[in-house]
């Protein structure tokens, strides 16, 4: 099989600090924006942001619950085996074009989608495949065609641009493909050259 089409087994799950750069980076620039805010328009601004962001956090933090709890049992219920031989990285364009219809036709918002992917990821799917799901998700999604496009742009515009974006999901999944191969074999190399 061509490299390009397919790449070796899931990479290894590094462990995962608590606090690692971009969260200490969002971190800080919270903290900038609501001193900012506390000195530009005062105590009673920035109480009312806080309030309104406690909102929301709380009514977000079901669904980001119920999305990681929808991942972690989709990584328990799906057999590795069929994973792996269908959209592992020996799958070519077959996995390819599963992940991109199944990305097509899956419901929810990215609150679910990500969370499965990653779950693709946890029991044996590779990168190209977890970037065609996604990608499909977001371009072809049947749920964001019936409830916002048809209605304002009518079926011909939706069609076009359905057309339009069938091979982007692919494209992009050997797109990771090959720069996840790249990046082995960089490493790779700087390996055996440090040794």
């Amino acid at each position: 099989m061509h490299p390009l089409l397919s790449t070796p087994t899931p990479i290894p799950r590094r462990k995962r600090k608590t606090v690692d750069w971009s969260t200490a980076v969002i971190a800080t620039l919270v903290v900038g924006c609501a001193v900012h805010v506390y000195l530009r328009d005062g105590q009673e601004r920035a109480l009312q942001i806080l309030v309104d962001d406690l909102d929301l956090f709380g009514a977000m933090l079901p669904k980001v619950l119920a999305g990681c709890l929808i991942g972690a049992f989709v990584a328990l219920l799906l057999p590795r085996e069929l994973v792996a031989r269908w959209l592992g990285g020996e799958s070519g364009l077959v996995g390819l074009l599963i992940a991109t219809v199944a990305g097509t036709i899956f419901p929810g918002g990215p609150i679910t989608i990500y969370p499965v992917a990653a779950a693709l990821l946890a029991v044996g799917a590779d990168a190209g495949v977890a970037v065609a799901f996604v990608t499909s998700w977001t371009l072809m999604g049947y749920s964001r065609a019936l409830v916002w496009e048809l209605p304002f742009f009518g079926p011909d515009f939706v069609m076009w641009r359905i057309i339009a974006a069938v091979p982007l999901p692919i494209i992009g999944g050997l797109l990771a493909r090959f720069a996840l191969n790249a990046w082995r074999r960089h490493r790779k190399d700087g390996e055996d050259g440090g040794a």
